[in-house]
């Protein structure tokens, strides 16, 4: 992405964004409350109108509708799950398919719950068996080439901040991770890169454990000191072991 800008209603919300995402692993992008992260993922996906460049696997897809996106692979977690409240977690899921081989052993092996209640209104489901179905609608698709995912672990209990820890880092042993967070535990277990806003431009770039480990530029840049915070701790046993089904079966770069 080069010099993204967004004016919505005549408000000047991004003043010019640059960001790489790494060809693999996971990338944060990072920034204080109304840094402009969330209207930056939004941008990506067209779902503001944008000026500037947004190039994805070599071709620019500034002007391109978001179902366009979506097809050539870009999956998409929302900030606040933006699921279908009145349809079941099975409706729910079967509406993301794009794959003919959708990958439900995978769905239901991160998340079992979603198997158990597969006929449960979503609406009726806690938080956190939301999420699961908002982060289990891109998993399905094994043909993705990038997944954004905003803020999964908002206001998620520690139990659930741990599942969508384990699926996200899954994910990522395949597939590119664009991940908007503010529980820097999480940022600093997954992400190998980082991309901090501030104001609605790109105030830093780099290593995600650089930034973390210094106390004075965590300060400053995200208001935070080493420990991020009262981020949660994040447990990731069982995260990287050997055996299960990884998605999609082959390695794939933006």
């Amino acid at each position: 992405m080069r010099q993204l800008k967004v004016v919505i209603g005549g408000r000047h919300i991004l003043h010019g964004v640059d960001l790489d995402v790494a060809a693999s692993g996971v990338t944060a992008l990072l920034g204080r409350n109304g840094a402009g992260k969330t209207t930056t993922v939004r941008g990506i996906l067209g779902l503001v109108p944008r000026t500037g460049s947004v190039r994805f696997e070599d071709a620019e897809t500034v002007g391109l509708s978001t179902h366009q996106l979506v097809r050539r692979g870009i999956g998409y977690v929302p900030e606040d799950r933006g699921i279908f409240a009145a349809l079941t977690v099975a409706e729910n899921l079967r509406l993301a398919e794009r794959d003919p081989d959708p990958a439900y052993d995978l769905v239901h092996e991160l998340f079992p719950e979603l198997k158990e209640r597969a006929r449960q209104a979503a609406g009726t489901l806690s938080g956190g068996q939301q999420q699961m179905v908002a982060i289990g609608r891109v998993l399905l698709n094994r043909s993705n080439r990038l997944i954004i995912a905003d803020e999964p672990t908002k206001g998620l209990a520690p139990r659930i901040v741990t599942e969508v820890a384990v699926a996200l880092e899954r994910a990522a042993q395949a597939v590119p991770v664009l991940l908007v967070e503010q529980n820097l535990a999480l940022v600093r277990r997954l992400a190998g890169h980082c991309v901090v806003l501030a104001d609605g431009r790109t105030a830093h770039a780099g290593p995600a454990a650089d930034l973390l480990a210094d106390a004075e530029a965590s300060r400053a840049l995200l208001g935070v000191g080493r420990r991020g915070g009262d981020s949660p701790p994040v447990r990731t046993t069982g995260a990287t072991e050997e055996g299960g089904r990884r998605w999609p079966p082959s390695s794939c770069s933006p």
